[in-house]
């Protein structure tokens, strides 16, 4: 009798390790998914381990272009912030691991996905929120929310008992103070010593940013230049370097940006699920682009369209952070960004100096930026009597108010 086929999202670590034999011994064919997202890790070793845990096979797909070109960018476009602060890095490549598992088991015909994802955390959302809008009918199998495996395994210790029961090797101690999550992207650090909002992270936490002390003296000027929106060329007015593909102009700038300090957010933020966590993020090329597009739709976006797109921006980071990248949602939003991004062409100069991003020059052939008519040296074609009438209109409202509610008495400040 041929075994049920499951596709497991392996990362090589503790968990997914403990995991796959898991699997294995209740009987699964596991084929082991590996997703390139641009993480430091030697993929070789990864399939070679997997393979010597019980995996039937093992496939890894490169998706750093993917990422970038179709999942960043598209972020980038719609100025994503979570909580006003987090740029996403996490729950940008989650969707498209999900995706790249879910054509696998279609593929190999599997009925079963798994996971390693955490009860309490966003990701289990994430990751099975996009298996079932991509395949309805799939089963998931989530561990961390199986009563057979929590009888297993408590926490950690459990997991390394299991481990070296069934001599899994594995890089992980008792006495890891964090854990870390990473693509290219950003690098997230959350967990252990760091669940102490008041714990200052050391410095050898950080692997994406130099500290400011060692940055450079010196400015570093760069060029990026855009197309409806996406980056489509890099510049470093220094040494001429040019980058102009997705992922190698992205690469360059997480080069830039660590040399330069830039990137680093620290802050407790709300999970989906209620908990609240506090993560310590790098970020060295997302933040150069957020800056530098920002500032661009500023001279090539119009005032109405800027405003009614700014009202969306914490709705749709709170869908991709809570996992509703495939959704009708995200789909509506998703329109109306491409939409506002048509014209938002040219070129945005930024000096990277000391951890800051200061934008210093930008220009656009769709600019609707009029240095004649805006000139306070010139009139310009502005006819400033016009504004008399303009004022007294606005203020016909603010008058009716004080009549009714003030009866002509004088306005009382609001403490």
């Amino acid at each position: 009798m041929s075994k049920d086929k499951v596709v497991l999202a392996y990362s090589g670590g503790l968990d997914t390790s403990v995991i796959l034999k898991w699997l294995s011994n209740q009987g699964f064919e596991v084929i082991c998914f590996v997703g390139n997202v641009g993480q430091k890790e030697d993929f070789a070793a990864i399939e070679q381990k997997a393979i010597a845990i019980g995996a039937a096979c093992v496939c890894t797909k490169d998706l750093r272009e993917e990422l970038v070109r179709d999942y960043i960018f598209p972020a980038l476009r719609g100025n994503a912030l979570y909580e006003g602060r987090y740029l996403l890095g996490t729950a940008l490549a989650r969707p498209l691991l999900a995706k790249a598992q879910i054509e696998i088991a279609r593929s190999e015909d599997a009925e079963f996905v798994s996971h390693g994802a955490t009860g309490k955390g966003n990701d289990q959302v994430r990751f099975e929120l996009a298996y079932y809008a991509l395949n309805p009918n799939i089963k998931v199998i989530s561990p961390w929310k199986e009563k057979e495996f929590l009888a297993e395994f408590r926490g950690r210790t459990d997991l390394l008992n299991y481990a070296e029961k069934w001599g899994i090797p594995v890089k992980a101690s008792q006495a890891k103070p964090y854990s870390e999550d990473e693509n290219i992207m950003h690098i997230s650090h959350e967990a252990g010593v760091l669940e102490d909002p008041m714990c200052r992270p050391e410095e050898h936490v950080f692997s994406w940013t130099g500290a400011i002390n060692d940055a450079p003296d010196e400015e570093e000027i760069i060029e990026i230049v855009f197309k409806d929106g996406n980056p489509v060329g890099v510049t470093n007015r220094i040494d001429k370097i040019t980058k102009d593909t997705p992922l190698t102009l992205y690469a360059y700038l997480n080069e830039l940006g660590k040399k330069h300090g830039v990137g680093r957010v620290d802050m407790v933020e709300n999970r989906y699920i209620g908990i609240k966590s506090r993560g310590v993020y790098e970020s060295p090329a997302a933040t150069i682009l957020w800056a530098a597009h920002r500032d661009l739709e500023g001279l090539a976006m119009d005032k109405e369209v800027t405003h009614l797109r700014d009202m969306l921006i914490p709705k749709f980071s709170e869908l991709i952070y809570n996992g509703f990248w495939f959704s009708p949602e995200m789909d509506f939003i998703m329109s109306a960004f491409d939409k506002s991004q048509e014209a938002i062409d040219g070129t945005v100069v930024v000096s990277l100096f000391k951890g800051n991003v200061t934008v210093i020059g930008r220009q656009s052939p769709t600019s609707l930026y009029d240095q004649e008519l805006s000139s306070m040296e010139v009139e310009g074609g502005f006819d400033a009597t016009d504004s008399t009438g303009f004022i007294n209109i606005n203020a016909i409202r603010l008058k009716a108010h004080h009549l009714v509610l003030h009866r002509g008495q004088p306005y009382k400040w609001r403490k």
